[in-house]
């Protein structure tokens, strides 16, 4: 065996030591609302499928008939022979949902904002570094592709657009090409950025903005379009509200033509197969008459945030479906996780380097698929004074 694997191990054991180990875990799923770990069966709180679309029959048919119709693969790159014409159908519907001029669909969330802002910032074609303010709470995918880029973010105090203008005020006059990075809504905490003040920023210091709208495509903002409307860049998935998997990248013809020959995880990803993209297609067609559950969600999120409240636990600035509990300490955050899923809840313990040092917490997503029922007996047991609260954590 290497002798570097021996420090691998003492990593591993480091992370033990400090609640910090990651593992996989076999899950089955055979419908929206719940998942089954060996003979136990959980009401699932933790997952992304915020429409519960994932199983819905029109996803399903469409994904078998593309299969049987076009291959279960692409067989290529989109620049080579995998761009398939369902492609331009799918980027068409993206766009009208977005209201923006061109669409370019990518491989995965990750991915996108990775390549993508690897190539937005490089230096070789901006003439300089670039100027980057970034949300210091933005998705870990986000500072992977500034810092694959070279360029150095520049990070402003969680939605915090006062102090995002104080950094850009510092830059006035510098002809550097400015990009602002946010999340809409921030995964981990379920609250949502100031983009009416960040967007004016935006334009007052002639920078663009790029907004990761992941969370709120689908399910928030006017028939699901999404809260990115100050955008001049837009990057989202299909894997939340939407139920499938992919991504997209939506902004001007000129920055779609500049992506097809720049970004890497673009030109050198096999193309997405064609069931993946009935799912997606099937999918667009039904999120905007999907009001009802939006609101059901909405209301879901509500009962739970004035409960958990009312037993004293933190539920930070979340006004979304992502609500955090959030617990402090590592052992805090694992011990609560432990006693909702003796009780029959799935909720899983999120911990650094996914949220700063302290903040350990639970991560709750709810869905189209939860009751009200399911909600109260979430809260029931929560309301047990030996469970761990963020007032003592």
């Amino acid at each position: 065996m290497p002798g570097s694997e021996s420090r691998y191990g003492a990593y591993l054991e480091t992370r033990e030591r400090d609640d910090l180990r990651r593992g996989l875990m076999g899950i089955e799923a055979r419908d929206a609302r719940t998942i089954r770990i060996g003979k136990e069966t959980y009401v699932n709180f933790a997952g992304n499928d915020y429409l519960a679309l994932r199983f819905h029959p029109a996803l399903i048919n469409r994904a078998e008939a593309w299969a049987e119709e076009h291959g279960v693969g692409s067989g290529a790159s989109r620049l080579v022979t995998g761009n398939l014409d369902l492609f331009a159908r799918i980027e068409a519907k993206v766009a009208a949902l977005k209201q923006m001029q061109a669409v370019l669909v990518m491989a995965s969330g990750f991915q996108a904002n990775a390549s993508v802002l690897q190539a937005l910032f490089d230096r070789s074609v901006l003439g300089a570094e670039p100027l980057v303010f970034s949300d210091r709470l933005n998705h870990a995918s986000i500072h992977f592709g500034c810092a694959a880029s070279g360029a150095r973010e520049t990070r402003y105090r969680h939605r915090d657009a006062a102090h995002l203008a104080s950094l850009l005020g510092q830059y006035q006059g510098d002809d550097r090409a400015k990009f602002i990075l946010t999340e809409s809504v921030f995964s981990m905490d379920g609250d949502v950025a100031p983009l009416v003040e960040i967007g004016r920023l935006a334009r007052e210091h002639d920078a663009m903005l790029i907004v990761d709208d992941a969370h709120a495509t689908g399910i928030l903002g006017e028939g699901g379009r999404g809260l990115s409307g100050e955008a001049d860049v837009v990057i989202g998935t299909f894997s939340k509200a939407l139920g499938g998997f992919g991504a997209y990248v939506a902004c001007s013809d000129t920055l779609r033509d500049y992506l097809i020959n720049r970004c890497t995880g673009l030109i050198y990803s096999t193309a997405l197969p064609p069931p993946v993209l009935g799912a997606v297609d099937a999918a667009l067609d039904l999120v905007p008459s999907l009001d009802a559950d939006r609101v059901q969600v909405a209301s879901l999120a509500e009962r739970f945030r004035v409960g958990a409240g009312s037993l004293d636990f933190n539920t930070g600035a979340s006004t979304t479906q992502i609500v955090p509990l959030i617990a402090g300490s590592n052992h805090a955050a694992l011990s609560l996780s432990k006693r909702l899923r003796d009780a029959g809840y799935f909720v899983t313990a999120i911990r650094p380097p996914t949220v700063p040092a302290g903040t350990a917490r639970l991560r709750l997503a709810f869905t189209a698929a939860h009751t009200a029922g399911d909600i109260d007996g979430l809260l029931n047991a929560l309301d047990d004074r030996a469970v761990p609260r963020s007032a003592t954590a």
